[in-house]
């Protein structure tokens, strides 16, 4: 078989050389590699033919150039690198975002983003189209990313409800008031009576979702709903609430708790209070994401399917970045499920 390529060829093929065997101009040969428009069938057709024989790598900068599109998707945490990288909630919503951005040869850019010049800078970076969209996830009430990233008309989905903005971007969420509901009935239906509360950060809708979702079942059953705290989704920050919570509240019979982290250092509190889990008081945290399987007790709790969820809010930003147009907003609510344990 005669070689196609000329005997000064040396080094990857070019483009000229794709050109001369798909009989086409350089120009049509570079739209047809590029994904641009107004290319036959027939030259489309013989420049990928080419491409075959000759093994010709495209160039992704003159891609870009064609396409203006940059093959990348940022991950927006409005959060410190400490916490990202010890949260499994974290790590699921990064493997699921990965696992769909992988199918199309995609680059995942994790941005995190602080409150404050941080954010400004992220802004900075996405307004100038360094990426084809972003997937905006754990954010809080004065970030407003949801407002800003639809000024711009970056396209964008939200892992959770924005705190504003939230009638111009699409978001995927798990039902928090529907999980912390049943967490809390569960309590009740076991026969506790003086149930507490260890709420997540205020400025976070997931937070307030769930205390809604908490007060919510307190009140049909004509409960007290006066023993709440505030942690921050961490393990210290559990710890301190439930310290405060069990001085302000030792006759709690029954707690639960917005997160399994912050749940994970409410034990270690009743541990060293002696108060016996769940004889004494009855446990139930939410996510589900390992923690619960490692704590003593095992923890009962309420799962959100993270990964399911990065992966939902992945294609649906895929779907605004192919095509531009839909980009009406839309809201996947996924239910959550109680996982029954050695806690409650």
């Amino acid at each position: 078989m005669t070689n196609p390529r000329t005997p000064a060829s040396v080094g990857q093929p070019t483009l000229d050389e794709v050109a001369r065997v798909a009989g086409v101009s350089r120009a049509t040969a570079s739209r047809a590699i590029n994904g641009g428009q107004r290319v036959s069938a027939r030259a489309q057709s013989a420049v990928d033919s080419a491409v075959r024989t000759l093994g010709y790598v495209p160039n992704p900068a003159a891609r870009s150039l064609v396409t203006r599109r940059t093959d990348s998707i940022a991950v927006v945490v409005p959060e410190p690198d400490d916490r990202v990288f010890s949260d499994p909630f974290f790590a699921g919503t990064l493997r699921g975002v990965n696992r769909v951005l992988a199918e199309r040869d995609i680059q995942l850019v994790l941005l995190l983003a602080r409150p404050g010049a941080s954010t400004a800078r992220t802004l900075r970076y996405l307004t100038a189209r360094h990426v084809d969209g972003a997937l905006v996830t754990s954010h809080h009430r004065d970030d407003r990313l949801a407002e800003h990233l639809a000024d711009i008309g970056l396209p964008c989905v939200f892992g959770g409800r924005p705190w504003t903005g939230g009638d111009r971007v699409a978001y995927v969420d798990v039902d928090n008031v529907a999980g912390e509901r049943q967490a809390t009935e569960l309590l009740i239906e076991r026969g506790c009576t003086r149930i507490g509360t260890i709420a997540g950060p205020a400025d976070m809708t997931a937070a307030e979702d769930r205390l809604a979702g908490w007060r919510q079942a307190m009140s049909a059953a004509g409960l007290a709903t006066d023993a709440i705290e505030h942690g921050d989704f961490t393990e210290d920050g559990g710890e301190a609430a439930a310290r405060s919570l069990m001085h302000r509240h030792p006759d709690l019979d029954g707690l639960v708790v917005a997160s399994d982290l912050m749940a994970l250092g409410a034990l270690r509190v009743l541990a060293e209070l002696g108060r016996r889990v769940p004889d004494d008081i009855a446990v139930v945290g939410f996510d589900d994401l390992g923690v619960a399987e490692r704590t003593t007790p095992a923890l009962t709790t309420v799962r959100q399917p993270v990964d399911e969820m990065a992966e939902r809010a992945t294609r649906l930003l895929l779907e605004r970045v192919d095509d531009p147009g839909s980009s009406r907003p839309m809201r996947v609510i996924i239910p959550p499920t109680l996982v029954r344990r050695a806690s409650a």
